[in-house]
């Protein structure tokens, strides 16, 4: 699980900002959106308002971003990712930090890179322990060679596999030893360096960022005859007219011919990066266009195999197309993976969650997605402008988040729990009026007539 994220100098936040999934001891209510692990309350949900252009996207974005790194290394666009409020910090570095949870121990990962020159300058790796300490599993600083800690006992042949991997690493500053870690790397169960595939794990598949502009999701409900049962059910309490939903299969021709060649050519280039990394490969992914819904399941190397959806409506005698649903049915496949996935210590980071929903079927989907998971290791965090659901019925104080831009036109965030109000407040009412601040403040500008 997630247990907290601190970001430096990237986009539109300067100075060092953090956000905690850690719930404070002094809110009684709705007990059971938070999860102990060992000694440590987690929230399961994590709600962030703020202006047009504070800087809740970026918050997204460091999620995807900090993915793409771990995967990759520092993409080409990230020269411009730094913090451009200020001359000085093109060439100042930006750090990037993840606590989380796996297996119910606790570590913290994180990098620092000076981004206009792609170069990583550090990166470290801590387990952390529940008394407050910490022990680094590794560390590496600019060219020098990645180090265990003294306390990492190996046996002989990992101890000499690992001084070959980080020879051959020193003098890297392009890419990440965690990345190097897990290139073809092969862990015993009880390796004491099962820690680098673990975290790396959980980085790149128990995250899922979905955006609105999000082409490809590796999500994977719409493909057994339980999923539809239940998919056919969720959509019925939604509301959206459609009675049925159904799976067609295609052709590879079929699914090129569907799309942008560019995007197909995307796709393709995905799927076979995703064979390449399995040695018998297995397994489900989605694209999802304005106007398409595709299924792409892959076993073994034969032909991947292509599907889409089509949807009965109530008292119609034809199937519908994806194409010819509103933006907020299409919407709700977007987010229906959240609900039926029932993969343990999920985190998902959505954009504008309630984007083209009405108001009731947003907050109706919160409902069920907390109802579904309320006993799992499931996390929400997402960004909105909703004020409805800014409710402490529906959310705990600490589980609310503001982000805005301050007198140097940088974001900072900050909980609604430090404003310690009563529980039968209004906020939505508070929060409009600007008591939280994080809403759009307006300039004087008249209309005048021409004499």
């Amino acid at each position: 699980m997630l247990v907290k994220v601190s970001i430096e100098n990237f986009k539109s936040f300067d100075s060092a900002i953090e956000l905690t999934m850690i719930s404070s001891n002094k809110i009684r209510i709705n007990a059971s959106h938070r999860l102990k692990i060992k000694s440590t309350q987690l929230l399961k949900h994590g709600v962030v308002y703020g202006a047009n252009a504070a800087g809740k996207t970026n918050l997204v974005e460091f999620f995807r971003f900090f993915k793409e790194c771990v995967s990759k290394g520092i993409p080409m666009e990230a020269v411009g990712m730094f913090c451009k409020n200020r001359e000085e910090n093109k060439e100042r570095e930006s750090s990037f930090e993840v606590q989380i949870t796996v297996e119910d121990k606790f570590y913290a990962y994180g990098f620092s890179a000076i981004l206009s020159k792609r170069k990583v300058t550090a990166e470290w790796l801590y387990e952390l322990y529940q008394n407050g300490s910490a022990r680094c599993l590794f560390e590496r600083e600019g060219k020098k060679r990645p180090a265990l800690d003294e306390s990492i006992t190996l046996s002989n042949t990992e101890k000499n596999k690992f001084e070959i991997y980080a020879d051959d690493f020193a003098g890297n500053e392009t890419s990440l030893f965690l990345t190097e870690m897990n290139r073809s790397k092969k862990y015993t169960v009880r390796s004491k360096l099962i820690f680098f595939r673990q975290v790396y794990d959980w980085i790149q598949n128990h995250i899922a960022v979905i955006t609105p502009n999000t082409p490809l999701i590796d999500l994977e409900y719409y493909y057994d005859t339980d999923s539809l049962k239940l998919i056919n059910k969720l959509i019925e309490t939604f509301d959206t007219g459609i009675s049925k939903v159904k799976i067609e299969e295609i052709s590879l021709d079929e699914l090129s011919n569907a799309m942008p060649k560019a995007v197909f050519d995307k796709v393709m280039r995905h799927v076979k990066n995703r064979i390449e990394e399995q040695e018998n490969p297995s397994f489900r992914m989605t694209m999802r266009s304005n106007e398409s819904f595709f299924n792409i399941e892959v076993k073994g190397h034969s032909e991947p195999k292509v599907t889409t959806i089509r949807l009965n409506h109530v008292k119609s005698f034809f199937d519908f197309g994806f194409e010819e649903e509103s933006d907020g049915t299409r919407r709700l496949f977007d987010l229906m993976d959240m609900l039926l996935n029932k993969r343990e210590d999920m985190l998902y980071v959505v954009d504008e969650l309630e984007r083209s929903l009405h108001t009731k079927l947003t907050e109706r989907f919160l409902q069920l997605f907390m109802q579904l998971h309320e006993k799992e290791r499931m996390q929400l965090l997402f960004t909105t402008h909703e004020s409805s659901i800014m409710d402490q019925s529906i959310f705990r104080r600490d589980e609310i988040w503001f982000i805005e831009r301050n007198s140097d036109n940088a974001s900072v965030i900050y909980s609604l729990d430090r404003f310690k109000e009563r529980y039968d407040k209004v906020l939505s009412k508070a929060y409009l009026e600007g008591r939280y601040g994080a809403v759009p403040v307006f300039s004087t500008f008249e209309f005048r007539e021409e004499e």
